[in-house]
């Protein structure tokens, strides 16, 4: 079926920009891209009255991923975050702002430390670690020019550290019960007294999430989002005094991005509407009840996946993307109301107008129920096509109409993508993201065979030449699908996926064992459940030839997982290809890896579809 699978180094080649943060004084953009293959830091000088972006520096170079990097209030310096090899146990780096010189600021490789704010003045840093204990996170701050570290709250549990409060008295930390359970405390800098702003959700009941909390002008209170009492995530403050939480938005969807300018007077956010991004800006310099609507950029319909305020609040930064083209940094100006393309990603040598955008569509599933999903044709679409069904992780994830290009090579070698948003998905609801926990599971697994149906019936797929892939936890519901409904499947393709739930529990890293646990079901309560799911107890029931891909320092479902079900396979002497990187993590991060496995997938489909 696939005619050119060399095509494929084209589309994988184009490339992303993403997570940017304005310099001090507002001239230059940092952010990163993948140009050279992983992410690395660059800047980029802002001029928005130029008609073209300039071409950016690179700032780093270390071959490894950088996951963010946030410049001093005060200075020409970054703060650096990155890991090695994929292994999640990110290091932080002092960047001087021209490439200069980058200077490791911890040095424990087996420790990993999760960047949280600059304190106002610059002069001291927080971050949070599991060096105490590899289960739990402690908040830390440090003095950068010297290097000397305080433990400013140990706890077990764990505690992300976020923003200092405005005259750098408190800082604000979330501290995550469960994947659906967090809440906000304040902790005293001088004292190191925590305070809880809100109450510890209750494990027995409905999950409860506070997040992106940020100080009013006033500094009386956060703004934040909440699904406390309600389905979505909504834009709330909390006032610091009496800790009342009042409601200020009300909707059938996730408000999800919240941003406030430094001084607290402008509010950015951003709703997922079906999966589309869209926002609002807002002047809450007189409160919320004073609020004055301000005027938002007019883009494409897609994705907007970060917010970005420059120091004076005259710029808004966003990473963007839709369906049909590369993420990239935008800039809006407030004061011109114009809108520019801060960085212009390759897009291969691929003419925007050969990607596809998908189209909406709901199908019908077991009990009822109406499954969201994007579905993905080719421009010159023929009935009975070869079709890919693609799962996405989480499971709490979402499909989003995203460029993938993945997605969009398939589409243009003739076949059809359908990206389901099976129960248990965010962005449709809390009751809906519940559906599938623990006893439920294999709801959203029949949920993947009511979408092969539904292919079908509608005439566009055809039923012999159906695949099901899918990454991490999409990875379980790969062979899950291809254990439990065998007959619907030509082939199958599982990236860093779970084989067996009670290994996976008892090898993923200790730090996320008891968060998983309230999705999966535990050890101690579940295990005989957990090992009647495992896609591994069933592999005498695969029909489906399976390609496995899978990173050696993955921590989150460890490499043991690809390697169970392969030798199970290889055992039965059934087609399976499985392909190990040495130098990856969950999921591959760098291109050279990348187009060694994805051109591998397209051969194998091509040999079986």
């Amino acid at each position: 079926m696939v005619k050119e699978t060399s095509s494929f180094e084209r589309y994988l080649n184009v490339r992303t920009a993403f997570g940017p943060h304005f310099s001090p004084d507002g001239k230059k953009l940092s952010f990163l891209t993948n140009i050279t293959g992983v992410a690395e830091v660059w800047s980029v000088p802002l001029d928005l009255q130029a008609t073209t972006p300039r071409w950016p520096d690179q700032l780093t170079f270390r071959g490894e991923r950088v996951s963010s990097a946030v410049y001093a209030p005060h200075a020409d310096v970054l703060l650096v975050s990155g890991d090695i090899g994929g292994n999640e146990r990110a290091q932080l780096f002092l960047l001087e702002a021209d490439g200069s010189r980058l200077t490791a600021l911890t040095s424990n490789l087996e420790v990993m430390h999760t960047f949280g704010d600059w304190s106002p003045d610059g002069q001291y840093i927080t971050y949070s670690s599991n060096e105490r204990d590899a289960r739990y996170f402690d908040v830390y701050e440090m003095e950068v020019a010297t290097g000397e570290r305080r433990l400013l709250l140990q706890h077990d549990g764990t505690n992300y550290v976020h923003s200092y409060s405005p005259d750098g008295s408190q800082i604000q930390v979330s501290r995550w019960l469960s994947n659906t359970r967090k809440q906000i405390l304040l902790l005293d800098r001088a004292t190191g007294a925590a305070r809880a702003l809100t109450p510890e959700p209750d494990v027995d009941a409905r999950g409860v999430i506070y997040q992106a909390a940020a100080w009013s002008a006033d500094g009386q209170g956060l703004y934040l989002l909440s699904n406390r009492d309600r389905q979505f995530h909504s834009l709330a403050y909390l006032d610091l005094s009496t800790l009342d939480l009042h409601y200020l938005s009300e909707g059938r969807w996730d408000v999800e991005l919240l941003k406030l300018t430094k001084d607290g007077t402008q509010l950015a956010m951003s709703v997922n509407e079906d999966g589309y991004s869209t926002l609002a800006l807002f002047d809450v310099s007189q409160g919320w009840e004073q609020r004055r609507p301000l005027l938002t950029p007019t883009l494409p319909r897609g994705v907007v996946y970060e917010l970005t305020w420059s120091e004076d609040g005259s710029r808004l930064a966003l990473s963007y993307t839709t369906a049909d083209d590369a993420l990239d940094v935008w800039v809006w100006d407030l004061e011109t109301g114009a809108i520019t393309r801060a960085t212009q990603s390759s897009r291969g040598g691929i003419p925007q107008t050969s990607f596809v955008n998908p189209s909406l569509v709901h199908y019908p599933t077991f009990d009822g129920r109406e499954i969201p999903a994007f579905l993905y044709l080719p421009d010159d679409r023929q009935q009975q096509l070869p079709v890919i069904i693609n799962v996405h992780g989480g499971p709490e994830g979402q499909a989003r109409p995203i460029f993938d290009p993945v997605t969009q090579y398939f589409v243009s070698q003739g076949y059809a993508v359908l990206v389901p948003n099976v129960r248990g998905s965010t962005g449709y609801g809390y009751e809906y993201q519940s559906l599938d926990d623990v006893r439920l599971r294999m709801d959203s697994v029949a949920d993947l065979q009511h979408a092969a149906l539904w292919l079908c019936e509608s005439g566009i797929a055809d039923s012999k030449r159906i695949v099901v892939m899918g990454a991490s936890y999409g990875g379980f519901m790969v062979l899950s699908a291809i254990t439990t409904y065998p007959d619907l499947w030509a082939a199958a393709i599982d990236i860093v996926g779970i084989a067996n739930f009670v290994t996976l529990l008892e090898n993923t890293g200790p730090w996320r064992r008891k968060l998983r646990e309230s999705e999966y079901g535990s050890l101690e309560n579940d295990r005989e459940f957990l090992e009647q799911i495992s896609p591994i107890r069933s592999v005498d029931k695969i029909t489906a030839p399976l390609f496995v891909v899978h990173g050696a320092n993955d921590p989150r479902v460890p490499v043991g997982e690809a390697e169970q079900i392969v030798a199970a396979l290889r055992q039965r002497r059934f087609p399976v290809e499985y392909l190990r990187f040495d130098d990856e993590g969950h999921g591959l991060i760098k291109r050279s890896n990348r187009l060694i496995a994805y051109p591998a997938i397209a051969r194998f489909l091509e040999s079986f579809v």
